[in-house]
């Protein structure tokens, strides 16, 4: 029997889980066992699992799960360096060179296990079978308008945290920015999941957005429409060819821009098309200060959709269940492939 065991996150600020109870109900009945664990911060309660038939276990007990479970969380396992025996199902962040993730790579080989990149879970065409990229760009909008009503301030972003659910979240923003002008913004990668969240954000909050997409950045640039606009907002993955879209002699330039959303969020990359920041933000400092004169923040959190954590995980589970439904012939589909871009990697 298929054994897929929902672990704890233990990261801070991370509420989201990759199954409802209704999907967990799904697999059950579709003749495979389910434990979750129990968690102190998860947005679904355990109750809601127990009342479907999951197996309840302790938090954090994964590393004693049966053999043949297949582990299944969303962020980063705890970095004790241990063996890495089970199969995993999470966001490891291992196959585009970063030290981190050679580090994690290492684990899976020492303890003979299988990293299932969620990242990496695609269908025949090659597409990501289930992404939180809708919220990621529906928080990073949110983050990076939060982000100019600071600057408009006099100051620079506080803190954020969750939000019960979206409506909570323009609510505030609305207050925030009141009844003034807006600014405006620059999207690229607008046509995606991410710019399609972030340009829906800005539109329930009446900010004017210029939105582009492939044709609209394959001069290769420089792109100097994105200095005349008060917010840019990255939404695309950098990779080779990527143009520059903010050189680091933005800094010192006269421009309308204050504010950089790089909701990709992938400033360690050889390849990051915005040069004028080097390390991530988070949810404490969420604006980073580049420059003075004039101003210029940049904020860039990894862990965007955990905003909204009860949407974030309703979508990502919805896309996701077809493919956990085919667990039980790990041997096909996209679990094939997964199983081969470890391999390769490894």
């Amino acid at each position: 029997m298929t054994h897929l065991w929902v672990r704890a996150e233990q990261r801070a600020h991370e509420k989201r889980v990759g199954i409802t109870p209704e999907g967990a109900m799904a697999l059950i009945n579709a003749g495979m066992k389910v434990s979750v664990e129990e968690s102190s911060q998860r947005i679904i309660p355990i109750a809601d699992y127990a009342d479907v038939g999951c197996d309840i276990k302790a938090e954090n007990s994964w590393p004693a799960a049966p053999a043949d479970a297949i582990i299944f969380g969303l962020k980063e396992l705890p970095d004790d360096g241990t063996p890495l025996w089970h199969r995993h199902i999470m966001f490891g962040h291992a196959f585009k060179g970063q030290p981190s993730g050679r580090i994690l790579l290492d684990r899976f080989v020492a303890g003979n296990g299988t990293l299932f990149d969620l990242e990496y879970l695609v269908d025949e065409a090659a597409r990501r079978v289930a992404a939180f990229g809708y919220w990621a760009g529906y928080a990073g909008a949110a983050v990076a308008l939060k982000c100019w009503v600071a600057q408009k301030n006099g100051g620079t972003a506080g803190a954020v945290h969750d939000y019960t659910n979206a409506e909570e979240l323009v609510a505030e923003l609305a207050l925030e920015l009141g009844q003034g002008d807006r600014p405006s913004a620059l999207i690229i990668g607008a046509l995606g999941r991410v710019g399609t969240g972030a340009a829906d954000l800005c539109a329930r909050l009446d900010v004017m957005t210029t939105k582009w997409d492939l044709a609209e950045t394959a001069s290769g640039g420089p792109f100097p429409e994105i200095m005349n606009h008060e917010i840019f907002l990255n939404c695309i993955l950098a990779r080779p060819g990527t143009p520059t879209f903010v050189p680091v002699s933005a800094k010192q330039s006269e421009r309308k821009l204050s504010v950089i959303g790089d909701i990709a969020c992938d400033p360690h990359s050889d390849f990051s098309p915005i040069k004028v920041y080097d390390r991530v933000t988070d949810w404490e400092a969420p604006a980073l200060r580049v420059a003075d004169a004039p101003v210029l923040d940049v904020t860039a959190i990894d862990n965007l959709p955990s905003m909204l954590p009860l949407e974030s995980s309703q979508d990502f589970a919805a896309q996701l269940l077809p493919s956990l439904l085919g667990l039980s012939d790990i041997s096909s589909g996209v679990w094939t492939r997964a199983s081969a871009t470890f391999a390769e990697h490894a």
